[in-house]
Parts: C-alpha cells; sequence; structure tokens
C-alpha cells in the first residue's frame, strides 16, 4: 500500500537552474540545455533580418505567429508525454480529425464545433493512456495503430476524402479562427493562454511532479506514491485534446475541413518538443521551450521561403539537420552533467 507524498524530483532543477552547490560547468551545461534553443531562435532572426527586408514586416510576423499556432498546441500536448518517456504519434491524424468534424458540426453552432472534435480525440487519446498504462503496452505501437485509426474514421466521414465540411461564413465559430485582438489573431492568444496554463500546471502543481517523476524514474516514483498509472492516461488524454482543439482551429482559419493536413504533424511536434530542450528518454523538459523549438522551426521555413530558390524539401533537410545536432548536444550535455 502507497501513501500520496510530494515527489521530490530533479524536474524543479529544470525550471530553476542546478542546485547552489552545483558547479559551475554544471550550471552552464543545464542552461545551455534550457536555453539553447532560445539564443538560436534569437540569432536566427537576428540574421534573418539584416539579410531580408520583409523578415520582420507586421505581416510576415503575423503569419509566422498565426501558423505557428496550431502546431504550438499540438506540441504543447506532445511535452507532456515525452517528459513521461513517452511518444503521440497519433496527434497528426487527430489534428485532421478534429478539423473535419469541427467543420461539419460547426453547423449547430461554434459550441458543438468545440465540443466533437475534443470529445473524439479526447477519447482516443484516453484509449491511447489506458492501453499503454494499464496493459503495458509499448507507446509507440499503440500511437501508431491509432494514428490509422482516426485517419480511417476521417476517411469514414468524409467518404473517403470526396466531400469537404465548410465553415459558415460570419459564423462565431469562423470568426474564432479568423478574428483578432489587437492586431493578433485570436488563435495565437488562444495558445499564448494555453501555454501559460500549462506551464504553471507543470511546474506548480502535484500533477506536474508526477508527470516528472514518472519519465525521471518511473519505478521509484510509484514506490514514493506517485500515480504512475493515472498520469500516463492523463497525459496521453491532453495529447488528444490538445491535437482535436488545433485542428478544430485551423478548421477555423481555414473555413472548412481539409482531409489532407496533418500528415507528418506528429514529427514536426517531437522535433520543435526536442529542439525545444526536452529530453527524449523523459524526466527533462520545459513548455516555454516547446514553444521556442516551433517558432524556430517556423523561422526556418519562412527563411527558405524568403529566399525563394530553393523549394520546401529543404525545409525538412535544414529542420532534419537541426534536430540531429540538437539530440547530439543533449546527450553530450546530460553525460557531461552526470560526469560532473
Amino acid at each position: 500500500m502507497t501513501t500520496d507524498v510530494d515527489i521530490p524530483v530533479h524536474a524543479e532543477d529544470t525550471a530553476e537552474g542546478e542546485p547552489a552547490g552545483a558547479g559551475r560547468s554544471e550550471r552552464l551545461s543545464a542552461l545551455a540545455q534550457q536555453h539553447g534553443a532560445l539564443v538560436t531562435l534569437i540569432v536566427a532572426m537576428t540574421a534573418a533580418s539584416f539579410s531580408f527586408d520583409t523578415f520582420l514586416t507586421g505581416d510576415n510576423l503575423e503569419n509566422m505567429a498565426l501558423s505557428s499556432a496550431f502546431l504550438a498546441v499540438v506540441a504543447l500536448g506532445m511535452t507532456f508525454v515525452i517528459i513521461t518517456g513517452g511518444i503521440d504519434l497519433s496527434v497528426g491524424s487527430l489534428f485532421a480529425l478534429g478539423g473535419v468534424l469541427a467543420a461539419w458540426a460547426s453547423r449547430y453552432g461554434a459550441v458543438a464545433a468545440l465540443l466533437l472534435p475534443l470529445a473524439v480525440c479526447g477519447l482516443i487519446g484516453l484509449v491511447n493512456g489506458l492501453l499503454i498504462a494499464r496493459s503495458r503496452l509499448a507507446p509507440f505501437i499503440v500511437t501508431l495503430a491509432s494514428m490509422l485509426g482516426a485517419r480511417g474514421i476521417l476517411l469514414s466521414v468524409t467518404d473517403e476524402g470526396s466531400r469537404t465540411y465548410l465553415v459558415g461564413k460570419g459564423s462565431f465559430f469562423g470568426k474564432l479562427g479568423q478574428g483578432s485582438l489587437l492586431g493578433v489573431g485570436v488563435p495565437v492568444w488562444i495558445t499564448v493562454a494555453l501555454f501559460v496554463l500549462c506551464a504553471v500546471v507543470l511546474r506548480r502543481t502535484r500533477f506536474g511532479q508526477y508527470v516528472y517523476a514518472v519519465g525521471g524514474n518511473e519505478d521509484a516514483a510509484a514506490l514514493m506514491g506517485a500515480p504512475v498509472a493515472r498520469t500516463k492516461i492523463s497525459v496521453y488524454t491532453l495529447s488528444g485534446l490538445c491535437a482535436g482543439l488545433a485542428g478544430a482551429l485551423n478548421a477555423a482559419w481555414l473555413a472548412s475541413g481539409v482531409t489532407i493536413l496533418g500528415s507528418g504533424m506528429e514529427l514536426d511536434a517531437i522535433s520543435a518538443v526536442v529542439i525545444g530542450g526536452t529530453l527524449l528518454t523523459g524526466g527533462f523538459g520545459f513548455i516555454s521551450g516547446s514553444l521556442v523549438g516551433v517558432l524556430l522551426l517556423k523561422v526556418i521555413q519562412n527563411v527558405i521561403n524568403q529566399i525563394g530558390s530553393l523549394d520546401s524539401a529543404y525545409q525538412q533537410v535544414v529542420s532534419g539537420a537541426f534536430l540531429a545536432v540538437v539530440v547530439i548536444a543533449q546527450t553530450w550535455l546530460g553525460r557531461r552533467r552526470r560526469v560532473l
């Protein structure tokens, strides 16, 4: 029988830096892991602003922020999953499914357009969590099956992709995706609010402690009273909810449920989270880092578009190479901290 106690995990150091007694080299390694992506983002934006006159224009920055919002919401849920040491390959299909369901339900009002994708995608995330936590199945296999299943549901709803549901012009749901507040798109404000809320949850709540503890050492967390299974179920459900919400917001923005969207989005979300400093092995990560990772990927894409002579394939090459460098750097920094 276990008791519910506070979980002293090293994840607290991820937010505030290393303990006071840590050596200078160890603190520098921790700062590099936590803020390396932010420094890279600042350098990339500075270089792009000097290279392209249109980069820092209001329209370009607004377009980057708006296009980043949907991936950022998906990456938000992915951050919780990866910190627990898991992976979720279903989010791309859930994103597309959420958009189609939202567009279909928009005829019944904005509430239905939001609740239906949240309910369906959240339920799929819940099933993922139950299979992974209770049946102890591999997250890769479970979420891969969910990815295929969600895509199958999507094709069934849209008659093999031949039917596209539209969002009514002037509807409140449409304004939710296309409207703006203080010159910034509503989806961007929603994304910022979600990131602030989840950062508080991860940093300041018992649930956040459990997330880090499960990712750091699952067996030790269980011995210390952490509800390991419940935590895993919660993070996969959250991931499904985030993917469904992102899909709904995207449908409102495009005024339609596009069936071909979401392909490869799971890889973009994982890349953004890892680039932002979250370890694939779990137990270490930041909400803010994932947002920086998303923005960095969008800056790379925008710079390639600004060049003009390069096609979109170069974005994947650059993003893949950058991700490889980040993973190598994280591995080296992690080993250095352990040695120190």
